[in-house]
């Protein structure tokens, strides 16, 4: 079983990596046609448009996630009737979100002319574009809601796979269609048409890989009663969620209070980077998350807690990796791409570097929180949320900048460092805590005291980063000096590192062979 989980993440995270890499590419040069040839009114009405749906979604939050934990259990227990049962309870719950979405939609369209009543583009591919997106996102509610089967199976390469393709093909059409004729409804009706291509393409896949599932709206309509854990996690992942994207969007507000646009601005370069080598990262990591459930689901705890100590040290060495990039590369980076009069202080980049590693790490304490189905700490994404607000105004007021992203250093602390990794174990391993941080203390002791080494060693290297060129050599040799100090201290202090290592060293022996 271990092994099955270990490649179903493998090929998630691959799936994922490699569609980050193509959209990342296509991105640029999508947009760069996109402004020249649509306008920037435009796009900029379809990014207004996308997050004012983007709120009505909101009803959605804590479905998923519940339900994802529910099937963990009988999808280990390949209980086939049980999972049609809950997948039909989803299914009817779904068409209740979609409705009130539909009818909010509805709604919200009235007051579209007073929203877009200072620009230049026509009422009609206003409607037209609202109306297309509005139906895209609806076809999840109603049609795809069974791909969530997919996730908690550990398939959810599948997902991304047809979508991520589907998306491509897409945008390399509506590039083809803005260059050549320019036309709005043209390129809303064939983002509607693939939405529809990809929905019926899916569900010929799923029922290929689950001839069985046959899920009921109207059964589920009876069901969804006896499923009440359902809505009772839904509940508490809500307020987990919402206090999240709280805290994500009031952060900017808090930065334009006390600080000029210009500030501002340089410090948005330093994010466009940060959040790349995120998007990366959980590309990557993201994957064993239903893995994990299903080990839970399995019940054997010697081999739980073997997992989450290798899980926490690939954490803990892609989110010190992740740091030491941003701390040694990026004001280099920053000088050359824009001038030596972008780099802020380097108090910022430190700031931003502990937040990142904090929410980095946070990864694995959190998959296995899903997994047991620990939601009800409701009070501390709520007292998060206050800190970031109340640490940042104050910060904010004395210090400008810094004060501002200490704030949000020390809720991530209270969250991701305190919290979560005491409520895990206390409820979930049912250890005492002083496992947790003497591990953590050790492996972050090795991680400051390899930086320093590397930065030591660094300064010995005679390379002027005055080019690209000079500053790519710069960073290989930077990320491989480090690489191989942190990995063989790791190696030499932490038996989960050896068993790591032993762990991809049969994967790929395995392939070779």
């Amino acid at each position: 079983m271990r092994e099955s989980r270990t490649k179903k993440s493998l090929k998630n995270a691959q799936v994922n990596l490699i569609f980050y890499f193509i959209t990342l590419a296509l991105s640029f040069f999508s947009r760069k046609i996109f402004l020249d040839y649509l306008g920037a009114e435009f796009i900029g009405l379809t990014g207004t448009l996308q997050n004012l749906l983007g709120f009505l979604n909101l009803a959605d939050l804590g479905i998923g996630a519940s339900i994802g934990y529910v099937l963990y259990k009988p999808i280990f227990e390949k209980d086939e009737k049980k999972i049609n049962e809950i997948i039909s309870v989803f299914g009817f719950l779904y068409r209740r979100i979609g409705l009130i979405i539909l009818s909010a939609g509805i709604i919200l369209s009235f007051f579209l002319p007073l929203i877009f009543k200072d620009i230049n583009i026509n009422l009609g591919v206003v409607y037209a574009v609202y109306y297309g997106f509005l139906a895209s996102s609806l076809i999840g509610y109603f049609i795809n809601y069974k791909q969530t089967l997919l996730g908690a199976d550990q398939r959810n390469y599948v997902v991304v796979g047809y979508f991520q393709t589907a998306t491509l093909i897409k945008t390399l059409i509506q590039m083809a269609v803005a260059y050549y004729s320019t036309n709005y409804y043209i390129w809303i009706a064939i983002e509607l048409a693939f939405s529809i291509l990809f929905s019926i393409i899916l569900n010929i896949k799923i029922k290929q890989t689950y001839p069985w599932l046959k899920s009921s709206i109207t059964e589920g309509k009876v069901l969804y009663k006896d499923y009440d854990v359902i809505l009772k996690k839904a509940k508490q992942m809500f307020v987990h969620v919402l206090s999240s994207m709280g805290r994500t969007q009031i952060l900017p507000f808090l930065i334009y209070a006390y600080e000029s646009l210009t500030i501002v601005a340089y410090y948005g370069n330093y994010t466009i980077i940060t959040s790349k080598l995120s998007s990366l990262v959980e590309n990557f990591l993201n994957s064993t998350g239903a893995g994990v459930g299903n080990l839970i689901a399995e019940g054997n705890k010697e081999k739980i807690l073997e997992v989450y100590w290798e899980l926490f040290t690939i954490r803990i060495i892609t989110a010190s990796t992740t740091a030491f990039m941003v701390l040694t590369m990026v004001n280099p980076f920053i000088k050359l791409w824009l001038g030596e009069e972008y780099i802020l202080p380097t108090i910022i980049p430190i700031l931003m570097v502990i937040n990142l590693f904090m929410n980095q790490t946070r990864g694995a304490h959190e998959q296995f929180l899903y997994g047991y189905g620990l939601f009800q700490d409701t009070w501390a994404p709520l007292v998060t949320l206050t800190l970031t607000v109340s640490v940042g105004l104050l910060g904010g007021y004395i210090w400008g900048l810094p004060g501002v992203l200490l704030g949000d250093c020390i809720s991530a602390m209270f969250l991701f460092v305190l919290w979560k990794p005491s409520f895990l174990f206390k409820s979930g391993f049912k250890l005492p805590l002083k496992v947790f941080w003497i591990n953590y203390s050790q492996k972050v002791i090795s991680v400051i005291v390899c930086m320093f080494i590397s930065w030591w060693l660094l300064s010995f290297i005679p390379i002027n980063v005055d080019s690209f060129t000079n500053w790519i050599v710069y960073s290989i040799i930077s990320l491989i000096l480090f690489e191989l100090l942190l990995l063989s201290a790791f190696y030499l202090q932490f038996k989960e590192m050896k068993q790591i290592f032993s762990r991809f060293s049969n994967i790929i022996l395995k392939k070779v062979c």
